[in-house]
């Protein structure tokens, strides 16, 4: 046999092998907040969904149909396969909060579901993220509590209010799913009202702390990570969340009775939402324009996508529940700012990946492989 037809089934030979320690070594090397590219990917075509533009957001829809269940699969192989980096993950009070990324990628993953008409998966998304999202509430408040010190006290950063993203996503699937809930619509609907004030309370508690850490410890250029960007988004999921029950009908009293609060709240978080985009913003240049810091991609990029995308998706909600037009023309105007944003963060992880495979099925030679001999 010709020595080049040998090197070809050689290498298809040993590229399946290539690939599945590539799959491994990628499981292992999986961050908990993967999922955030759900998140983004799922918020801007949700917002290109509502705004009309169904071309571009069912490619969207399409290309998060592939990555969720690869992130999915990545992360069963983790847990699995490595546990002990899992549990380390899940004890380290700088990482736990990003695995509440699972729990909103579901939220936002499923409300894209229930606007194409698919009514099923949605309500079993939201009930597989309830206990998911109850052991990770209570999971990470014990960790910071006791495996804290004084030394990790700067571990205060945006990340932590991915608890209340991922708590205001259930606020919102849970609305959604309501009509298909059959007799259980009643209890879903008290229970996110109950959800969603938690989510307010918790913002509270973590924007106060966050601003703590912002104004009265020094900061350096690497503390200003793209995760700061959550602060905000958080704001805007829980504008979402607000206008959300506000649209919802409910024959129960109490619910009407909280429906006045609800509204203040909600235009009071939608305020602060908007003031932190200008402020993240001049951080940003003070960051890469002033100090000089090259930009690059990370993963942590799309936590700048998400909050965009989830602020013109909440004002555009907004402006129905509250009947407020003008929120819809700031509405279509940021959802084009993400979706800018999201092409240029989607480039940087293409050209990363497209390195990545390379490296495996291209730079590493086949004639390392035992059973090849380049004998003619």
């Amino acid at each position: 046999m010709p020595f080049f037809e040998r090197r070809k089934l050689s290498m298809l030979r040993v590229l399946p092998r290539r690939l599945a320690a590539w799959m491994v070594s990628l499981s292992f090397s999986l961050h908990p907040d993967a999922f955030a590219f759900v998140m983004a990917t799922g918020i801007v075509s949700n917002a290109l969904f509502l705004e009309g533009y169904r071309e571009m957001s069912g490619w969207l829809f399409g290309l998060n149909a592939l990555a969720y269940p690869w992130l999915a699969i990545l992360t069963l192989v983790r847990a699995f396969r490595f546990p002990e980096a899992m549990c380390a993950d899940l004890l380290d009070p700088r990482i736990i909060f990003s695995f509440f990324t699972l729990i909103a990628a579901n939220g936002v993953f499923g409300a894209g579901l229930n606007l194409r008409g698919v009514h099923a998966e949605p309500l079993d998304l939201w009930l597989l993220s309830l206990p998911v999202w109850a052991v990770l509430i209570y999971l990470s408040f014990g960790v910071y509590v006791f495996r804290n010190s004084a030394r990790l006290s700067d571990v205060i950063d945006g990340g932590w209010l991915l608890a209340v993203v991922a708590t205001q996503s259930l606020v919102i699937l849970g609305a959604l799913i309501t009509p298909s809930a059959a007799h259980f619509d009643g209890i879903i609907l008290v229970f996110i009202h109950m959800l969603w004030g938690l989510g307010i309370g918790l913002y509270a508690l973590y924007a106060a702390l966050l601003s703590y850490r912002l104004f009265y410890t020094e900061v350096h250029p690497a503390d200003l990570t793209p995760i700061l960007w959550v602060v905000m988004g958080a704001a805007a999921i829980s504008v979402n969340a607000g206008s959300n029950l506000l649209l919802t009908p409910s024959s129960m009293p109490s619910l009407a009775a909280m429906r006045p609060f609800i509204e203040g709240a909600t235009f009071i978080s939608w305020a602060w939402a908007a003031f932190w985009i200008p402020l993240l913003a001049l951080f940003g240049i003070w960051k890469h324009g002033i100090c000089r810091v090259p930009l690059s991609y990370e993963p942590a990029l799309w936590a700048i996508v998400f909050p965009l995308g989830m602020f013109a998706v909440a004002s555009l909600r907004l402006s129905l529940a509250a009947d407020f037009p003008p929120l819809q023309d700031v509405s279509v105007t940021v959802m084009w700012v993400s979706v800018a944003t999201w092409i240029a963060t989607f480039l940087g992880l293409a050209i990363k990946s497209f390195r990545g495979i390379r490296e495996v099925v291209v730079l590493q030679a086949p004639a390392q492989d035992p059973d090849f001999t380049p004998s003619s």
